[in-house]
């Protein structure tokens, strides 16, 4: 049996655990050394570090400290990785704790972080939903089950002091266009909730005011969101220090594409069973700037798809030149739109978008004024037909039931 390197303990604080951490840092401790070809497992909490709780109640949603996220599990030493090499990681498994069979899907209020749709939707819900093996359903959603394709939204490797400065440069600057943006243009760095592993006294406090927030996607990866990176992946991460430093976490067991409801797919505690591998020089060798990865070879098998076209106009007209946000938000609002008509509230139908296999395509960016995006609804994931027909849309009996809101923040 592989060794298990990070344990979590669920009914412990992430930030009594040494072996996990919240910032992106050089100088974060490896709490485990491995050689290429050896593979092991790591646990790792939901991304908010146990905050939500399996209840009725979207207040833990609305109340969430963002500046605590995400708790990460690592870093992972790789010996003989130096800066220039690739990373290979080979995802060979991933699934829920045992003793955490659940996850959660939720909208963050307007107030604190909002999200893809948070013109439209301001206020913070939440919806539950249970794993049963492969599949997955929702007592705040009925009428859908559908096969997961769980894996980490969230991986990378340690930048090195450079290219965290240019991070912090380049991000900083841009909230300074429209400080007061709500929700913010990014997150700078932020002290007081650094949670930086086994770094200590003063270098954790002169680390912690630098060390950069988990929440966007980078050069090294970090929170990409990619729903088919699941068991059977394998992965290129460039190294920019010695040894790599390998951290991963945010476990999803299920997402459409975008993670459009920002708290976003189906949220969940988890383990994950990787080997590394190191490829000398292979930045330089195969032109790597990002991330590239082979995606999994398993994925839930829906071959009948509803599609949904969204254009570069948005809700009130405005025309944007081929742009792909406004073309997908659009597609998005005509899906929710769409559900509705068979018995869901908004909510429930931007639930479903956000944690169901839903594909996103950039379908279209070459005539001018508008880009085309289409969004996927696999129809197969519903207890009743979804399909358009002269005898109207059929309503599905919710039995009044919806996805709890919550007062906004004040």
């Amino acid at each position: 049996m592989p060794e298990t390197l990070i344990k979590v303990d669920l009914e412990q604080s992430p930030y009594e655990n040494d072996m996990v951490h919240n910032r992106w840092y050089p100088d974060i401790p490896m709490v485990s050394t491995v050689k290429p070809g050896d593979d092991f497992i790591i646990e790792t909490y939901d991304w908010t570090g146990g905050y939500i709780q399996n209840n009725d109640s979207a207040a833990d949603v609305r109340d969430v400290d963002l500046s605590t996220v995400h708790f990460l599990s690592g870093q992972i030493g790789v010996e003989g990785a130096e800066p220039g090499d690739l990373l290979v990681v080979d995802l060979l498994d991933v699934g829920a704790k045992p003793e955490s069979m659940w996850g959660f899907n939720g909208f963050f209020s307007k107030k604190n972080g909002g999200g893809f749709l948070t013109d439209h939707f301001p206020q913070a819900q939440k919806s539950i939903w249970d794993i049963h093996g492969m599949y997955t359903s929702s007592r705040h959603v009925p009428g859908v089950s559908y096969a997961g394709l769980i894996h980490p939204g969230l991986i990378g490797c340690l930048p090195d002091k450079s290219l965290l400065e240019t991070w912090n440069t380049r991000e900083v600057g841009f909230i300074g266009t429209n400080p007061t943006r709500v929700p913010p243009l990014a997150n700078p760095p932020f002290a007081p909730t650094a949670h930086m592993g086994r770094l200590t006294g003063e270098a954790k406090d002169a680390a912690a005011a630098t060390g950069a927030r988990t929440v966007p996607p980078r050069e090294h990866g970090g929170n990409c969101d990619i729903k088919d990176l699941s068991r059977g992946s394998k992965i290129y991460f460039p190294v920019y220090i010695p040894g790599a430093g390998l951290s991963m976490g945010d476990l999803h067991f299920s997402q459409g594409d975008g993670e459009i409801t920002f708290c976003g797919a189906i949220e969940m505690a988890g383990w994950l069973h990787i080997k590394v591998d190191i490829i000398k020089g292979g930045m330089a060798k195969y032109g790597v700037k990002n991330p590239i990865f082979k995606p999994s070879p398993i994925k839930p098998d829906y071959k009948d798809y509803l599609i949904f076209e969204g254009i570069s106009v948005d809700e009130e007209g405005k025309q944007y030149y081929l742009d792909v946000h406004i073309a997908y938000r659009q597609a998005c609002l005509n899906a929710i739109n769409y559900l509705t008509k068979f018995g869901y509230s908004p909510a429930q139908a931007y639930s479903i978008l956000g944690t169901a296999p839903v594909q996103g395509h950039i379908s279209g960016v070459v005539d001018i004024p508008n880009a085309c995006a289409t969004l996927w609804l696999p129809t197969e994931i519903f207890e009743f037909d979804v399909m358009p027909s002269a005898a109207g849309p059929v309503k599905f009996d919710t039995k009044g039931i919806d996805i709890p809101l919550s007062p906004d923040l004040m």
